[in-house]
């Protein structure tokens, strides 16, 4: 019997699929979400590559990750406040609709040679779509899955993201090395296809009728009177906004890489390699209380942007955006765990507009305050400066939670 003991602990360790199998509905959400993350993150290189061959300026490059962001800040509770008064499947598919036709236009643009301007414009546009749909994505775990599957399937979610992220901006630079930006936003456009029929084949989840309004304020007092959801969006606030390196991947690129599209990419590659391989294993927390899990992952994320930030070797600096990837992923996983756990249907919609703001819009702002700090003074204190202020940050919010600290489970 002792022999069987290591192998047990594997299998507890490695990610567990039994989501995949359970529920069907479950499995194309995820397919479809695998495939159109895939040409997400290579539109994510196309923006990046045609700003940046644009303008030179990583304030520009900041810019389109603004772009981004402003949109989800803006309408994001709004938009969480009608999930929950609406069919959260047909709201989705109308948002997906929407993000299809942008992508159309992004194509077209780069085809034609367009401004950075109009990019940031579309860029803008194709944001508030995800606004919607991003939410009303987030709330259909605990339709499609019974409770004791809910942390499993958010990291199947997760190995999907990262799945996306390790290929698809590898592929993306060799795309548009070979086809230019038009070619990358192509594949993106059509990976929408596929989103949009995973949203026909969903089933209906009608929502409780909320006031409109009134819903958003609700939604505000609720976030701030539950202590772990307020701590869980604090956390990963302060990993995002401090600490996130995307917007000076340029010029990095420029300085130890030659600036070649093609080690573009690898930036990003290599966060998803270690997100991947945490995804992989990540029966190693899943199981285990979430709030000291988000914590330990948010910390050693912060450390390691500050180290990539002193190294000089480049493959050295590649390892260590393969830790930030692992940590940022144990950190997600169990932050989506905590909100999800502590946050009753009637306010999912809006809790998860919340944590879409965070966790999408947060890291974009992030990629501004990163392009503002390294043009007025280097990348190697943008890097380290963020880094260390994202450990100060997480640390604090530790010590003001203590619900979150409890090794018991959530």
């Amino acid at each position: 019997m002792a022999h069987r003991r290591p192998r047990v602990a594997m299998n507890r360790a490695l990610i567990d699929i039994g989501p995949l199998r359970a529920s069907p509905d479950f499995r194309r959400l995820w397919f479809g979400q695998l495939l159109s993350g895939l040409g997400g993150q290579m539109a994510v290189v196309a923006v990046l590559y045609q700003v940046w061959d644009s303008t030179r300026s990583t304030i520009w490059t900041g810019a389109a990750g603004l772009a981004q962001a402003l949109p989800i800040i803006v309408f994001g509770l709004f938009a969480g406040a009608l999930v929950d008064r609406v069919d959260r499947r047909r709201f989705y598919l109308v948002a997906k609709a929407g993000q299809a036709v942008c992508a159309v236009l992004l194509t077209v643009q780069a085809f034609a040679g367009g401004p950075p301007l109009l990019v940031l414009a579309l860029v803008a546009i194709q944001s508030c779509f995800v606004a919607g749909g991003g939410p009303a994505a987030r709330t259909f775990l605990s339709r499609l899955l019974p409770a004791d599957r809910l942390a499993a399937g958010l990291a199947l979610n997760r190995i999907s993201f990262q799945g996306s992220m390790l290929l698809g901006p590898a592929l993306g630079g060799l795309i548009i090395a070979e086809f230019g930006t038009g070619g990358g936003f192509l594949i993106h456009a059509v990976t929408f296809a596929v989103a949009l029929w995973v949203a026909v084949r969903l089933p209906p989840m009608p929502a409780s009728p909320q006031p409109g309004l009134r819903g958003v304020t609700a939604g505000l007092r609720f976030i701030k009177t539950n202590a772990p959801v307020r701590g869980a969006l604090l956390t990963d606030l302060a990993a995002t906004v401090l600490a996130m390196p995307i917007s000076l991947f340029p010029l990095v690129n420029a300085e130890r890489f030659g600036d070649d599209p093609r080690t573009l990419g690898l930036f990003l590659t290599a966060i998803a390699v270690g997100g991947v391989i945490a995804s992989a294993l990540s029966g190693t927390f899943t199981r285990l209380s979430p709030g000291p899990v988000m914590f330990a992952g948010s910390l050693t994320w912060g450390v390691s942007l500050a180290l990539f930030g002193l190294t000089p070797n480049a493959w050295a600096a590649l390892a260590l955006l393969a830790v930030a990837g692992a940590a940022d992923t144990v950190a997600v996983v169990s932050r989506s765990t905590v909100i999800q756990t502590h946050t009753p249907d009637s306010f999912l919609g809006r809790a998860a507009a919340a944590e879409q703001i965070v966790g999408q819009a947060g890291p974009d702002v992030g990629n501004m305050r990163g392009g503002l700090v390294a043009a007025g003074s280097s990348t190697t204190l943008a890097l380290v400066s963020g880094g260390l202020l994202c450990v100060a940050a997480v640390a604090a919010i530790a010590a003001r939670t203590p619900e979150l600290r409890h090794r018991a489970a959530a």
